[in-house]
């Protein structure tokens, strides 16, 4: 094994803040996406079945064809101006907005994806030529998974492997219930539910806008928490959160969970059949929140935004409200600063 030496080329003793995502294509065409969906569903941490039954599977079925599906979905939330997805434009924001809290410090802040561009490589080479001996990593990830908070960790943990000289490490653990995150979440539904009445007052209409706020988290199979993971009850402990804070019960802020992939039973209610059941049951004005997810992406813009609205309001529905993640808003970067602080302490 080769070890490589990143010498600082900045004054050294910084600490750095590293700003960790799942990851995007490169672009919408067929082989970016390929190549970004081989890259996520070859982590093991994720398809943790062998790889001699799953791979040829993956490589010759799934990604054949999925791929190209990806790509529309893609096109259809894409940023055009910056050609790029919303996740790396929001996660570049969230990076620099939060260096700007450290400007007067000896903290400098770098963000990088666990799949995709820019790597984790890359974001904690930069910050060594920063200077950086002492560095948090800060996976954006309220409720912990080993799919998600312990790979993007692993990853970090794969570019120490090959440093000469490695740098100090610390990593955020999850916030599921921090009461920061939680008052930030809670204005984002107060603020929405506000617009709503604004609007349905200037038609006259004294209605309450959202019968219920559906919290919508991204699927575990459920094989992996009777495994251990933590997922699920942390989910929970952000919707009992939630409930408290907007003053809502079980039947006005339920849980559920989207993207399922596979056959295999994921953790349920599943989002799309129970959002979709509502207006039978004379619920046709809702809002969808989802509190697993730091920035807007690809599930929460086209999987909720646009195809559970759809099918809602073909079901009957009256008023689909898609709720916006934290992204760069204030709330989240006093969130982002809070966590990073709290976690520094010590070295800062």
């Amino acid at each position: 094994m080769v070890f490589h030496h990143v010498p600082a080329q900045e004054v050294p003793g910084r600490l750095g803040v590293l700003l960790i995502n799942l990851g995007t294509p490169d672009d919408t065409g067929y082989r970016a996406v390929r190549r970004y969906l081989s890259e996520f569903l070859s982590d093991r941490r994720v398809i943790e079945g062998s790889p001699l039954f799953w791979q040829p599977l993956l490589q010759g079925v799934v990604l054949t064809t999925r791929p190209r599906a990806s790509g529309r979905a893609y096109e259809r939330i894409w940023n055009a101006a910056r050609n790029e997805s919303p996740l790396r434009t929001i996660t570049r924001e969230q990076a620099e907005k939060l260096a700007q809290r450290f400007e007067t410090s000896n903290v400098r802040v770098a963000w990088g994806m666990r799949y995709g561009g820019p790597s984790l490589k890359e974001a904690v080479h930069d910050l060594l030529r920063q200077g950086c001996e002492r560095i948090l990593c800060m996976p954006l990830y309220p409720q912990y998974s080993a799919t998600t908070t312990a790979t993007a960790n692993d990853q970090v943990f794969r570019a120490l492997m090959r440093l000469r000289n490695q740098p100090a490490i610390r990593t955020l653990p999850p916030f599921a219930d921090d009461p920061a995150f939680i008052a930030a979440v809670a204005q984002t539904v107060r603020t929405a539910r506000d617009e709503v009445l604004r609007v349905q007052a200037a038609q006259g209409r004294e209605d309450e806008p959202f019968q219920k706020v559906v919290a919508s988290f991204h699927g575990l199979p459920v094989d992996y928490v009777k495994k251990g993971d933590s997922y699920h009850a942390d989910c929970q402990k952000t919707v009992a959160a939630l409930r408290v804070a907007l003053g809502r019960d079980e039947q006005t802020l339920p849980m559920t969970f989207q993207s399922r992939f596979g056959p295999t039973r994921w953790l349920e209610p599943y989002t799309e059949p129970y959002i979709t059941a509502l207006p039978a049951q004379g619920i046709t004005r809702i809002a969808v929140v989802m509190p697993g997810f730091m920035a807007d992406c690809l599930e929460t813009l086209d999987e909720i935004g646009n195809e559970v609205r759809e099918r809602f309001l073909e079901a009957g529905g009256e008023s689909f409200t898609l709720i916006p993640c934290l992204n760069e808003s204030p709330a989240c970067i006093d969130l982002l600063e809070a966590l990073a602080r709290r976690e520094l302490s010590g070295w800062l």
